[in-house]
């Protein structure tokens, strides 16, 4: 089936990505960051093995992936909020770009992260 590219916008929306040791911290986190309307949606996917590279040792945990979608223009009140937050010493924050989208969801996803 062809995409409909008349329901697709340009955005200026983004992906970011955090894994967390605890889903208590994971929860309390992604409600924070919602109610600050910093996010508009986290999704939460436990289970995640996380193998990497720590102080000069390979270690590995059983994490918990946030998937949180927003906006590129609230990325800096979100690192902030994350790094005051995130229980980790140096917590992951990678952001991927969204260049196009579903236009009603876009305009959801701006709704939901204007203000504060």
């Amino acid at each position: 089936m062809p995409i409909d590219h008349e329901r697709l916008s340009t955005s200026d929306a983004c992906v970011v990505l955090s894994t967390f040791g605890r889903e208590e911290d994971a929860l309390r986190v992604a409600r924070a960051l919602l109610d600050a309307r910093l996010v508009a949606c986290v999704n939460l996917l436990p289970g995640v093995k996380s193998l990497y590279r720590w102080q000069g040792a390979i270690e590995e945990a059983a994490e918990v992936l946030a998937v949180m979608k927003t906006r590129w223009e609230r990325l800096p009140e979100l690192e902030a909020a994350m790094t005051a937050m995130h229980p980790y010493e140096v917590p992951e924050l990678v952001v991927l770009s969204v260049p196009i989208g579903a236009t009603s969801y876009l305009a959801w996803l701006t709704s939901e992260t204007s203000g504060g």
